[in-house]
């Protein structure tokens, strides 16, 4: 009669340790593994002439070109890129446009929405490469809701999916010309929680973060202070350990340069309040406002030579065809360049994005290691 119990508790605490001895060797063998599976290959400073900080592999229907054909784009002209889709899908509604099929947002009336595939194709493409041409991207996560109180979710999942891949979260999107009134579903707001989840995401893990948000609604009068200025600069202070680069510097295609937008700027660069938030200066369209005149090219080179540590090139262009075109936006600041010390065009060329990303990797990869650990741990 007793030895049954005993017999049971015996087995109960054989199952046990051997439990403890399979989580063990799985743990030493999975951890072995790590640095082959998570950790991307140490980058090396190249002679490139830039670093891209802003760059579309796919459009607005998912469509673009392989990751080959840009890395045959690249060259030797660029060392190291961020990459990325876009995280919105126009929709192809036949009711609103027959057979044809819309290919950029303002082709039709039917709606964008949010399609998280992209990580994934993003991280396939990534993963296809060899070593060292891994090291040559940093890729990000774009296709998250940021109106959704889930995003930070979806953040998480895609880093635990797809480890050893990506370095930042973004382009993600709040206020957009044109786009945002495009979006089906909650409109994205910089006041929302969810919007400060994500920021306290990318805090924890370390990841870099590109957000889109224009500071002035489309052709704003200049008599009133920009649109969104305030509450930008409200989030960007509530989240000082969150690395973050503002894309365009705020503006767009019909948000033009507010009065005194260098002024803005210097503004938000002199608070240490916000001596985590950086600017790119990416895209044709931004190229145009700050070299379209003496005037403003040599308000742009005062302003870049006094923070040379606070901006960063990228291109913005979206699955381009050919190496000319991907070269326009670069091109397009031949003026820009010469007026620039060599220390400010290295920072905004190349140096600036090497320390962002650089750091970016080595806190992400950490991150997902640390996740690894716990999670073969819980099998102890």
């Amino acid at each position: 009669m007793v030895i049954g119990p005993l017999q049971c508790l015996l087995d109960t605490r054989m199952n046990d340790y051997r439990r403890k001895i399979i989580g063990t060797v799985l743990l030493t063998a999975l951890l072995a593994c790590v640095p082959r599976f998570l950790s991307q290959p140490p980058p090396q400073e190249s002679a490139a002439e830039f670093n891209d900080s802003h760059f579309h592999l796919t459009n607005y229907i998912q469509e673009g070109i392989s990751i080959r054909q840009f890395l045959d784009i690249m060259g030797t002209t660029t060392g190291r890129s961020v990459l990325f889709g876009i995280p919105l899908q126009q929709e192809w509604s036949h009711r609103v446009s027959g057979d044809n099929a819309p290919r950029y947002y303002l082709d039709t009336d039917a709606p964008l929405y949010y399609y998280s595939f992209t990580d994934a194709d993003i991280a396939m493409a990534y993963v296809s490469l060899r070593p060292e041409e891994r090291a040559r991207f940093d890729p990000m996560i774009t296709g998250f809701n940021p109106a959704d109180m889930y995003a930070a979710d979806h953040i998480r999942r895609v880093l635990r999916t797809f480890p050893g891949v990506f370095s930042g979260i973004g382009e993600f999107t709040i206020h957009k010309e044109f786009v945002s009134s495009k979006v089906a579903g909650s409109v994205a707001s910089l006041i929302d929680p969810a919007v400060d989840r994500i920021f306290e995401t990318a805090e924890e893990i370390g990841l870099a973060v590109i957000i889109h948000n224009d500071a002035d609604t489309p052709f704003a009068s200049h008599e009133r202070p920009p649109a969104y200025l305030e509450d930008m600069k409200a989030l960007l202070r509530r989240h000082p350990g969150t690395t973050v680069i503002w894309a365009h510097t705020g503006l767009g295609r019909v948000v033009r340069p507010v009065n005194q937008h260098a002024r803005m700027l210097e503004e938000i660069m002199a608070d240490p309040t916000m001596a985590h938030v950086m600017f790119d200066i990416s895209w044709d369209e931004v190229a145009k406002y700050l070299v379209n005149s003496p005037a403003s090219l040599k308000i742009s080179a005062d302003l870049l030579n006094k923070y040379p540590d606070r901006f960063l090139f990228g291109t913005d262009t979206v699955a381009p065809k050919d190496r000319q075109q991907y070269l326009k936006v670069y091109h397009a600041y031949d003026s820009l360049w010469p007026l620039l010390t060599k220390e400010t065009s290295f920072q905004i060329r190349k140096g600036n994005y090497t320390r962002i990303f650089d750091e970016a990797r080595r806190r992400v990869r950490a991150w997902e290691t640390n996740q690894l650990s716990t999670q073969v741990g819980g099998l102890k």
